[in-house]
């Protein structure tokens, strides 16, 4: 009994996988057929909770407790002992360069729920690129979601986000044609890093000038940060989800899910002036929330008090 218990325990904190077959012959928008053969997900708490999916950055996946275990948890934003909450792990899976889009993730969502038997899931909670997969889920399949937490995203991405994201594919594909793959998607973490957070971030933590080798402080920090991405992230795969977060293009008109939006001021990738016009065309906003934070795009991930208040504001709104 008490490992049976343990077993259960474990489940709901650290979740069980569920793998299922990849729809076939599944075309992208871009008319490329889907490589994977498989959709890979994690399930958290109690078996026929209320479900809500929980995604993340393109770096995010079904592992929820592991990058956002201050939110997903019991007693946490996505109580545990409440809800059942859904990771998943972006397509492609494999080191392959896809033409995919945020639409074509929210098709395979549609797919995998229908296999789990889920017909309406309690909310989508997305911070980043799976934000922007929960607004084309809500697009594609909106009597599916009953309410939508959109974190540190707009509708389509901001230009400068755009130029950034692709000097840095620019980067990584010079280094496979080098054959130097790994260095060149360090070089590409190292520049995202920066864009991340902000310059008062930066200058606070970093304020000293170079050493003898002429590297700063901030230089060591983000080859680190760009070594150890290596070890998670595959460059062919990276430049299929960076492409996916620049297609982007939802209409928020066809948003009609209640939707609850968060920004961060100081937010370099999803500016709050594009996330303020999101929310004057939305039809059915809840409310757009500040996140007061120096960390820019990484207050999803950095402000756990503030996120957790706008999540739970979100998934305890009065059904209208």
């Amino acid at each position: 009994m008490l490992a049976h218990k343990l077993v259960e325990t474990h489940a709901l904190d650290q979740g069980q996988d569920i793998f299922i077959p990849a729809p076939r012959d599944f075309r992208c928008e871009s008319g490329e057929l889907l490589p994977d053969a498989q959709l890979r997900l994690r399930h958290y708490g109690a078996a026929g909770a209320p479900l809500v999916i929980v995604s993340g950055g393109i770096s995010s996946g079904r592992m929820l407790h592991e990058w956002w275990g201050d939110q997903v948890a019991r007693g946490a934003a996505i109580d545990l002992s409440r809800y059942g909450a859904l990771g998943f792990d972006f397509s492609p899976l494999a080191d392959q360069r896809v033409r995919i889009s945020p639409r074509d993730q929210a098709r395979l969502l549609v797919h995998a729920l229908d296999a789990l038997g889920a017909p309406r899931v309690e909310a989508w909670v997305g911070a980043s690129y799976g934000a922007m997969v929960g607004f084309a889920f809500a697009a594609e399949a909106p009597a599916r979601l009953k309410r939508l937490c959109a974190i540190s995203a707009a509708e389509r991405p901001a230009a400068l986000a755009r130029g950034w994201r692709g000097v840095q594919r620019r980067i990584v594909e010079f280094a496979l044609e080098q054959n130097e793959p790994a260095r060149g998607l360090s070089l590409a973490r190292q520049l995202a890093m920066i864009t991340y957070r902000s310059g008062e971030e930066l200058q606070t933590r970093f304020p000293g000038g170079v050493d003898a080798e002429g590297l700063s402080e901030v230089d060591r920090y983000l080859i680190a940060r760009g070594d150890a991405y290596i070890e998670t992230m595959a460059p062919r795969r990276w430049l299929s989800l960076s492409e996916s977060i620049d297609r982007c293009a939802i209409e928020a008109a066809h948003i009609q899910t209640p939707v609850t939006l968060a920004a961060c001021p100081a937010d370099q990738i999803a500016p709050l002036a594009d996330i303020e016009s999101l929310a004057r065309r939305l039809p059915r906003l809840q409310s757009l929330n500040l996140v007061a934070s120096v960390y820019g795009h990484d207050a999803f991930l950095k402000e756990a008090a503030q996120i957790r208040a706008v999540i739970r504001a979100c998934l305890e709104t009065p059904d209208v």
